[in-house]
């Protein structure tokens, strides 16, 4: 079918319990109809593709039609007839799960081998839902709090210091031990009475949070312990630095590492995947064995993912080849701001109202709207507003 150079996409809402009641229908200003809305979808994930108004197919059926001509050769001779990554408006009004993601040879491995003892692919047991790694980067666009990597060990055991709470001290003596991060994390998990433990460490959050150099991460633990009481992940929390981003800060999330979401609404991209594995603040399945496989013990001494100059406003450049992100700020009196790159792009409307030309072609966009450009062709954005660019990144 005939494929225009830039056509509008219909994001799918996906309502998970940990959502905001009013963030996106705010950003799409309609009214919220009272039920969690967590994550608005832009992309070709078979699970909610973007519709394609005018057409009647999504945008994963649209690909699989033309691949060449909208996604261009080298993305599918590397990728496949498929997108390779997810666009996201997420917002989270509850802590997601302390979590992982594997690695795309992991990834692999542990699909085949599921497949392999007949596992199906929805049960709530499975940890491998297909072959693909997923990678993650989140720019805030509220303030935005979240765990991220494994605290550098000197300081974890510092904040324990001052959290002072005698039944850690077996936990601090662990981590302080040989491979602390792994043999800690290990004896959590597997713990025989968190719910004394994690008491323990909520009995304490008062004075940490009165301490200026652990107010963040007594925040955070607090946000996690109000919503998952009891739960184990609570004192995981601990060892993971605690971050709050500012609107237009980012963090980059990569294959091994310890992550939460807790609050705020943000633009998430990421590989195309659904595959994680639970280690806490969550009531599903969580395979410590295979968890403890592919998180990477490794302390992670920045978590946030630094912003480069593109000449257009900020992007940012990961490790991961399937995605970049960048973003625009609009001014109609500044005129219009002409895009060229291999593509293809996907523009999404975070602010105010614009327009996206190419080849005659203008789609115009108001805030929590977006479009597909398809790739090698070059294209305009005219108005006033903030546009995040979502193409695929190097390899």
């Amino acid at each position: 079918m005939p494929v225009p150079a830039v056509f509008a996409l219909e994001g799918v809402a996906r309502h998970y319990a940990w959502g905001s009641r009013t963030a996106i229908a705010n950003l799409l200003g309609i009214a919220a109809d009272g039920a969690p809305v967590a994550e608005l979808w832009f992309g070709a994930h078979p699970d909610a593709p973007a519709g394609v108004p005018g057409l009647a197919v999504p945008l994963d059926a649209l690909i699989r039609s033309a691949p060449e001509a909208l996604l261009g050769r080298s993305v599918v001779e590397h990728y496949g007839p498929h997108l390779p990554f997810l666009l996201k408006v997420l917002a989270a009004d509850s802590a997601l799960s302390l979590q992982v993601h594997p690695t795309l040879a992991q990834a692999r491995a542990g699909y085949d081998a599921e497949d392999a003892r007949a596992i199906p692919r929805d049960a709530p047991e499975r940890n491998y839902r297909d072959r693909n790694h997923k990678p993650e980067l989140l720019c805030a666009l509220t303030p935005f709090d979240a765990l991220c990597g494994f605290r550098p060990v000197a300081d974890t055991l510092r904040l324990l210091d001052a959290l002072e709470r005698a039944e850690l001290a077996p936990l601090r003596t662990l981590l302080g031990g040989p491979d602390g991060l792994r043999v800690a994390f290990t004896a959590l998990l597997s713990h025989p009475d968190p719910t004394r433990l994690v008491a323990a460490v909520v009995g304490g959050l008062g004075p940490l949070a009165a301490h200026p150099e652990w107010a963040g991460a007594a925040r955070a633990v607090a946000i996690a312990a109000g919503d998952f009481p009891g739960d184990i992940g609570v004192v995981l929390a601990l060892l993971c630095n605690a971050v709050r981003l500012e609107p237009g800060e980012a963090l980059y999330l990569d294959a091994g590492t310890v992550h939460a979401y807790l609050r705020g609404t943000g633009v998430e991209l990421m590989a195309t995947s659904d595959n994680v594995l639970r280690c806490g603040l969550t009531a599903k399945h969580v395979d410590v064995p295979e968890l403890l496989r592919i998180t990477e013990f490794v302390p992670l001494q920045e978590p946030r993912c630094p912003a480069e100059d593109t000449g257009s406003g900020p992007g940012f450049t990961t490790p991961a080849p399937d995605f970049a992100l960048s973003i625009v700020e609009l001014d109609a009196r500044q005129g219009p701001r002409a895009v060229t790159g291999t593509g293809p792009f996907m523009v999404l409307n975070t602010n105010g109202a614009v327009e996206v030309e190419a080849l005659a072609t203008v789609v115009p966009l108001t805030p929590g709207r977006a479009a597909f450009v398809v790739a090698r062709q070059a294209f305009t954005l005219r108005g006033t507003g903030q546009v995040f660019l979502a193409t695929v990144g190097r390899w």
